[in-house]
């Protein structure tokens, strides 16, 4: 029961019916080049050819499965890749650990998820609207642009729709208008939540925070 701490304490010695392997460098780096990406190397390669946070690229080579996700749908939306990790590691990832789900059993393609992110992307809809459509994508009612279509979901990105949303919404609260000019900036964000709720999620809160204060200002 005496302790071993070192190699010459287990007695090791040659085999003598074992010859001596030698392999050389060109065997060995052609069995180099038939490895997979290592996790560490991924990592880093998602953190240069992305730009992702440590964080980020941690999470995503996970699991092989995921981190192949997340490049086949970079590779089919023009969306940043900032936006499909959030999207994947967000709501996508919820919703499977929700029904114990592995991404390889996914409702929602890479292709799927990649036409959502487009429909962002160009302002067809807003962040809020898209998680609707997320919601009845990953109940099997269709894809992005179906769904959108039959529900109706396009962004408002008309600047005279939405100046005429925000003097309604001036027009009906004379009484935080008076004191948003009497110094009280913080009614602001009130006054772009009424815009948003007035036109149902629909406006874009880009160009609703733009128009506002161009109008509050004027």
């Amino acid at each position: 029961m005496r302790t071993k701490e070192e190699a010459n304490d287990y007695r090791y010695f040659p085999d003598p019916d074992l010859l001596p392997l030698h392999i050389s460098q060109e065997v060995i780096s052609e069995i180099q080049k038939t490895l997979p990406e290592l996790p560490s190397e991924k990592r880093e390669r998602f953190k240069k050819e992305f730009e992702l946070s440590d964080y980020d690229a941690n999470n995503l080579v996970s699991s092989k499965e995921l981190a192949s996700y997340f490049e086949n749908t970079c590779a089919a939306t023009n969306a940043a890749p900032k936006l499909v990790a959030n999207w994947i590691m967000g709501e996508l990832m919820a919703a499977l650990n929700k029904n114990n789900l592995e991404i390889t059993q996914s409702p929602i393609n890479e292709t799927a998820l990649a036409g959502l992110l487009n429909r962002i992307n160009d302002n067809t809809i807003s962040g809020k609207i898209a998680k609707t459509v997320f919601e009845a994508m990953y109940a099997g009612d269709g894809d992005a642009n179906t769904i959108i279509e039959k529900q109706g979901l396009q962004q408002v990105t008309d600047s005279s729709a939405i100046i005429k949303l925000v003097d309604d919404v001036l027009s009906n609260n004379p009484e935080q208008l008076a004191a948003y000019k009497a110094g009280q900036d913080r009614l602001f964000g009130y006054f772009v939540g009424q815009v948003m709720k007035l036109s149902q999620g629909k406006a874009n809160p880009q160009q609703v925070n733009q128009l506002l204060k161009e109008k509050l200002s004027s």
